[in-house]
């Protein structure tokens, strides 16, 4: 996983006008930390079910009129009994065990050998209280750690679960989906055990528009969990069986299955250009733009990291997102008041200034550089940095025309502001947009306006400085701009700082920084 630590790792993942156009294409996803270790607090992995609703049938009905208290011993033995009675008895009381809100008791199930023994009830289809039982109770075994969730897969327990997803006990097969969900969360591995055991056709087959909601939650969640993961993708043919209820289910109007739906869609596409190709080519992008849209912040993170996940494709793929509307989206995003979404609307829009100049123009032309502007004037600290990235890969990419229009904005105050950064990173970029700048006004004879106005926002002061950074790159920018625009007659003080500074130092050669 990227860090914004990993400068290298973050220019590989974009796509940058210094670069030929097979290159500049290949990824541009997202790269700092923050932006990506929220998935698993956003979306959960594994479920666990403490809840107490049990198949109202006769026979449970009869069995919950006995209150049964069982030592562990007991439930071994119960468990362990000819008797379908004892067997339920124990089975329940295990699973009550297992669903306490606090320290429920996994690892001492698993060791007290409970496992197979309950992988055998979900075959009793004469008693589908005892189904219901041991499959309440794997389930929240499978919501533990991988090694208990291990314990469940060894055990047997993926081909009957999937076999009881024809059950015709509604609460039997919601429960069964409950438990592959958990299974298929836990990673690639057992995701790929589900899906080879074809448990798709099977839990696409349930859907339909009588299915109660909660059920049709835990279908869409456990669909999810089988787009989730990498190292390796899902594969092919379950991606291709998946997206059309994908696309379904995000016609829907429960907010929990639309934000299920689309972490699915944001699974499949943080990866290479095909795979955002299978996505965009089944026409979901207008529907996501709607979405993104949402007051609901469960709809609205993960609709919005699809889109932003599909604009890291081609210029092509870029496009149809553009077209679809996100642009008319995006500027208000950058004003939401949650900064985690105004930082991912930032990330979404430095991947559409990081293509080529007619996105850049779109981008003015939706009036985006006011709201980026503000952001970098007044957002947090995290969100800055996301700005700052964007205006880097719009003044890299832009036309001559196009970085007059980003001046006129504004831009320079807050980045001359932002000089004093406590990130090295960020700092070194800055500047190297500033050089930039400067570069094109010499061009269009214009520099000494610019070396006026920058003057005028304290910027030389502040370059001035940075040559005195501890960080040499740093100190090698900073004197760098000062030398070529504004140092004609170097004073003493820049001779002696060039003296101090070491020339074998082997400098990155940022080219506008987001070149590379």
């Amino acid at each position: 996983m990227p860090t914004l630590d990993a400068p290298e790792e973050r220019r590989r993942k974009f796509k940058y006008r210094g670069k030929d156009a097979s290159l500049r294409r290949q990824q541009r996803m997202a790269v700092s930390l923050e932006l990506r270790k929220a998935k698993k607090d956003e979306q959960t992995l594994k479920r666990r079910n403490i809840m107490s609703f049990c198949p109202d049938t006769p026979s449970e009905k009869t069995a919950k009129g006995v209150a049964v208290s069982l030592t562990l011993g007991e439930i071994i033995e119960g468990v362990n009994s000819s008797d379908p009675v004892l067997c339920f008895q124990a089975t329940q009381t295990a699973r009550k065990m297992l669903s306490r809100e606090k320290n429920p008791p996994l690892k001492l199930v698993i060791e007290a050998g409970l496992i197979p023994r309950m992988v055998e009830f979900l075959k009793s289809s004469l008693y589908p209280c005892l189904q219901f039982e041991a499959a309440w109770a794997l389930t929240n075994i499978a919501s533990g750690t991988s090694e208990q969730t291990r314990a469940v897969v060894e055990g047997g327990a993926i081909q009957p679960l999937i076999e009881l997803l024809s059950s015709s006990n509604v609460a039997v097969c919601e429960q069964a989906v409950w438990a592959l969900g958990n299974i298929a969360g836990d990673g690639p591995e057992f995701r790929d055990n589900v899906i080879t055991s074809n448990a798709i056709p099977h839990l696409l087959a349930l859907i339909s528009p009588t299915l109660p909601i909660t059920f049709l939650r835990n279908i869409t969640w456990t669909l999810s969990n089988l787009c989730r993961n990498k190292n390796p993708y899902p594969c092919d043919t379950a991606v291709k069986q998946i997206l059309p209820a994908l696309l379904h289910l995000l016609q829907h109007q429960d907010s929990e299955v639309l934000s299920d739906a689309c972490w699915a869609l944001s699974y499949l596409t943080d990866g290479s250009n095909k795979r955002i190709g299978q996505v965009v080519n089944t026409g979901v992008l207008p529907r996501l733009v709607v979405l993104m849209t949402s007051s609901e912040l469960n709809v609205l993170t993960p609709s919005l990291r699809t889109v932003g996940n599909i604009v890291t494709g081609t210029d092509e793929q870029t496009q149809m997102a553009i077209d679809a509307g996100m642009l008319n989206v995006l500027p208000q995003l950058l004003q939401h008041n949650k900064p985690s979404i105004q930082k991912e609307a930032a990330w979404a829009l430095s991947n559409v200034a990081a293509g080529p100049c007619h996105h850049i123009q779109q981008l003015l032309a939706y009036d985006v550089l006011p709201p980026l502007v503000a952001l970098l004037k007044n957002g947090e600290f995290k969100v800055q940095k996301e700005a700052v990235w964007t205006v880097a890969n719009f003044a890299t990419g832009a036309t001559m025309d196009q970085l007059i229009q980003l001046v006129h904005s504004g831009v320079l105050e807050p980045l001359v502001n932002l000089l004093t950064a406590p990130d090295v990173k960020i700092v070194l970029i800055i500047l190297d947009v500033i050089s930039c700048i400067l570069q094109a006004a010499e061009k269009r004879s214009e520099k000494e306006n610019l070396c006026l106005l920058i003057e005028e926002l304290g910027g030389i002061d502040r370059i001035e400085a940075l040559q005195l950074h501890e960080n040499r790159q740093i100190g090698q920018s900073a004197l760098n701009i000062i030398e070529k625009h504004f140092g004609e007659e170097e004073d003493e003080s820049q001779t002696l700082l060039s003296q101090v500074i070491d020339q074998d130092y082997e400098f990155i050669d940022y080219e506008c920084l987001a070149k590379k």
